[in-house]
């Protein structure tokens, strides 16, 4: 298996790290939130993981924003994933064009219910409580079990 590297944006409840976490308990992989990755840092991985959660129906504008800088990663396997409160989940489309562009084969995608209280919904409470919950999170190691055989 090739050494893994999941690159991550987690704002507002962890929600997103949590699924991070999860998926790289499986794949051995090392965690970096955005903040402190730097495009050289993700030369020496042959798996790198992508997510944040989704504002807007689409992932992090400064997850996108790092993406577009990256080299051709000719050879390279991606995954994304993403967690989200509202109608827009699982709109990884913009995510996924920029790494295509890249050269990259997208190896999988992956989304669950997070924890969202922006804007209005702070007003009611939130919405998906507790999310993502322990399913989501066995989901979520699943999905990189999945990920981990086809390497």
């Amino acid at each position: 298996m090739a050494k893994s590297l999941i690159v991550y944006v987690s704002v507002h409840h962890g929600n997103t790290k949590r699924v991070a976490s999860a998926i790289s308990k499986v794949l051995g992989a090392r965690l970096l939130e955005l903040d402190k990755a730097s495009v050289r840092a993700l030369k020496d991985y042959g798996l790198l993981g992508f997510g944040s959660g989704i504002y807007h129906g689409k992932h992090s504008a400064d997850l996108l924003k790092f993406v577009d800088k990256l080299p051709d990663a000719k050879g390279n396997r991606a995954f994304i994933f993403s967690t989200s409160g509202g109608s827009d989940r699982n709109n990884h489309a913009a995510l996924r064009k920029k790494l295509i562009a890249k050269d990259f084969e997208v190896a999988g995608e992956f989304n669950c219910p997070g924890f969202d209280t922006y804007g209005p919904l702070q007003l009611i409470g939130g919405v998906n409580k507790g999310r993502p919950d322990a399913k989501d999170l066995r989901r979520a190691a699943e999905f990189a079990k999945g990920l981990k055989s086809k390497s």
